[in-house]
Order: C-alpha cells, then sequence, then structure tokens
C-alpha cells in the first residue's frame, strides 16, 4: 500500500511544480489577468522537460501570447500545444531541462469522502496557495460560464470537492494523500461556500500522451451540425423522440453536412436523426461528442438514424478532424 503523506509533504512536493500563467494581449498591448468564473491563472509541470498541463480556458485567446512564471525571477515563453474546450484541458510546453514536476495519479481509483489537497495561485498573486478538504462527489455534471469569453462549457464527470477553489487558481492540481495529481481544479459555483470541481486527470492522460507523440491532439470527427434533442426541443419541433442527435444548421450560409467529411459521403442528411452508435444511445447525458471521444480515428462506427419516420443503419469509418 502507498504510503500516506501529510499535507506538508504534499506541498514540498507540488509547489514547486506548479506555476502562474499570465498572458500578454497583441492587440491590446496589456498584461491580461484572469478573474472570472471558471477563469485562472495556474497550471502544473508533468514533465522535467517542461510539458504542463492546465485549463484550456486559461489560454482561452488565441491571439495572446503567454507565460510561465516558476517563481518571480524565473519566467519563461509558453507555446500552447493543444487546446480541448470540450474537457477544459490545454497541453502547455516551455523549453527548460531538470524541471520540478509532480506525478499523474489515477482518477478512476477516487473513493468518496477521501481527503485531497489543491495547489494553486490565485489571481495569478498569491503564490503556493494549499487548501485541503474530501471528495464531496464524483461525476458531476456543470455548465460552467467563460465570462471573458462569454461562453459556457458543458463539463461532465468532475470530482466535486470542498477543498478551497478560487477564482484565479483553476487549472492547478488536485493531489491525493499518495502526492500525486487525480484532477484539474476548474470552476467554483458563485454564491457557494465549499463547492468546487476538478476534472479528473484521466481526461487529460490521453491528451498529454497524444501531443506528446503527434505534437496535438487528435479527435475523431465525422463531419455534421447537431444538437441534442430533449422533451421540450421535441415538442417545440414536432418531433417524433425525446433522444438523439438533430443534424441542423447552426446558421444561414453554412452546412449542416460537410461534404467532403465521412458523414457527407455517407449519406447523412439535414434533418437526419442520429439515435444510436453501436448501440450506445444519444441523450442529453451521453452526448455524440462524449461516444465519439471514446472511439478511435479509423475505428468503423454504425449509426442508428431516424429520417422522415424511417428508421435505417448507416456505417461510416471515423477520420481525424483537422
Amino acid at each position: 500500500m502507498t504510503k500516506k503523506l501529510s499535507i506538508e509533504e504534499i506541498a514540498e512536493i507540488a509547489c514547486p511544480a506548479v506555476i502562474t500563467i499570465s498572458g500578454f494581449s497583441q492587440d491590446l498591448q496589456i498584461m491580461k489577468k484572469f478573474e472570472n468564473k471558471i477563469g485562472g491563472a495556474s497550471g502544473f509541470l508533468v514533465s522535467s522537460d517542461g510539458y504542463i498541463v492546465t485549463s484550456s480556458h486559461v489560454v482561452a485567446d488565441q491571439k495572446a501570447d503567454y507565460q510561465a512564471v516558476l517563481e518571480p525571477t524565473k519566467k519563461y515563453p509558453v507555446k500552447v500545444m493543444s487546446r480541448d474546450p470540450l474537457n477544459d484541458i490545454a497541453i502547455l510546453k516551455i523549453d527548460g531541462e531538470k524541471l520540478p514536476f509532480i506525478e499523474l495519479g489515477d482518477s478512476s481509483k477516487i473513493k468518496l469522502g477521501e481527503q485531497v489537497v489543491a495547489v494553486g495561485n490565485p489571481l495569478g498573486e498569491f503564490y503556493d496557495t494549499v487548501s485541503a478538504g474530501i471528495v464531496s462527489g464524483l461525476a458531476r455534471l456543470i455548465n460552467a460560464r467563460n465570462s471573458s469569453l462569454d461562453k459556457s462549457t458543458r463539463l461532465k464527470g468532475l470530482i466535486q470537492t470542498d477543498a478551497a477553489i478560487n477564482p484565479g487558481n483553476s487549472g492547478g492540481p488536485l493531489i491525493n494523500m499518495q502526492g500525486k495529481v487525480i484532477g484539474i481544479n476548474t470552476a467554483v459555483v458563485s454564491g457557494a461556500q465549499n463547492l468546487g470541481f476538478a476534472i479528473p486527470i484521466n481526461y487529460a492522460k490521453k491528451d498529454l500522451k497524444e501531443v506528446m507523440k503527434y505534437g496535438k491532439i487528435r479527435r475523431p470527427f465525422i463531419g455534421i451540425k447537431y444538437i441534442i434533442i430533449n422533451k421540450e426541443i421535441a415538442d417545440q419541433n414536432d418531433l417524433p423522440v425525446y433522444h438523439g442527435a438533430l443534424i441542423i444548421r447552426e446558421r444561414l450560409g453554412e452546412e449542416a453536412v460537410l461534404p467532403s467529411s465521412v458523414a457527407g459521403k455517407s449519406g447523412l442528411k439535414e434533418f437526419d436523426i442520429i439515435l444510436e452508435v453501436d448501440g450506445d444511445k444519444i441523450t442529453e447525458d451521453n452526448y455524440l461528442s462524449d461516444i465519439l471521444e471514446r472511439k478511435e480515428i479509423g475505428e468503423e462506427i454504425e449509426l442508428k438514424v431516424l429520417r422522415k419516420k424511417k428508421i435505417i443503419n448507416i456505417s461510416l469509418k471515423l477520420e481525424e478532424k483537422n
């Protein structure tokens, strides 16, 4: 059994690897601080050669340049290797050797009520802030809002904790008592106390592995625009089912199905409703994007499709999203 560490020992391991991330806007030529509901300016080193894990919303501005601050006197330019807004994860890289880093744990083994430690740099100013608590809930689903981009993100499978997670230290690690990262602190609920959320670290492991191997995150792609059907949408639009992905364009002038994509080549059409993928039912709790994320590029899948009150089956091979 792995030795249980004290909070002091965990702080000694984690703090040197937790960094502050700041952005420099090319448009406004001003330093930007991330001070929004799910915003943050923290991240953590996961390798001695400079790979960093943080939240995608921390580096959401694609026009900005970013830097990592390890100490007040140690600042490094950051290369954003990948952004995964679906899971609110980003992988960054700085050039360095023998950098301090923290090991990744296994978030599938988290137990309700176990002790955890959150580390971060709230508001990018209060370095090495450590707070302790427990895992208060598992597999939570929330809609987190990034006020700086005026966007909401649906985050699933989250770890709920009462360890203090403040605006500004999201992107930092949630650590178990063996000193390993089990989550990425990502969101706080405005107006609530002792209610923070972290992305399971296993979500980031796949991203990190792909970035290290390919230099980017690869995602399965079929090439459609869609909305997820629920009872309200079905009733409002006189649809015959209360679940599935309705293929429909978001705005005039765009394609609902990209002609050159596997969806276009396989014969999918606007107003088709994809009900299932390989027998996996599409619902509000199980988006089409969730299902595709569990698939591999090049894998052949079978779709159960409702077209004009008739069920048809369509097979296609998943492509890489460019």
